[in-house]
């Protein structure tokens, strides 16, 4: 007996983690052009940061997807543990948090 749901709901979960890796990027990228000339060259390295964790963030949500699929369509009822929830929110803190105290020294211009 199988226990995979042709309801989609792994692919609507991956199709949810490839929108947050976008949504992150383009974060980053819009982050780092707008505090270009306040905060400087900093600005580019998070921004640069922030698309080097959604790139991550993209590969490993299509290796959760697959596994998850394989996983359920072989009967087996192993899901994935909550790492990648957890390394993204610490990402996206740490982010926010160096964000704001770049923008807090930086001189308003």
């Amino acid at each position: 007996m199988s226990v995979y749901d042709p309801g989609l709901q792994p692919e609507r979960t991956g199709l949810a983690w490839q929108r947050t890796s976008l949504a992150l990027g383009l974060g980053a990228l819009v982050y780092a052009r707008i505090a270009a000339q306040t905060v400087g060259v900093w600005a580019w390295l998070l921004g640069g940061a922030g698309i080097l964790t959604a790139l991550v963030l993209g590969a490993a949500s299509r290796r959760r997807y697959r596994y998850t699929h394989r996983s359920l369509t072989a009967g087996v009822v192993k899901l994935p543990d909550g790492v990648l929830p957890a390394a993204l929110a610490l990402a996206v803190a740490t982010g926010g948090l160096i964000v704001l105290a770049l923008t807090l020294v930086s001189p308003a211009r």
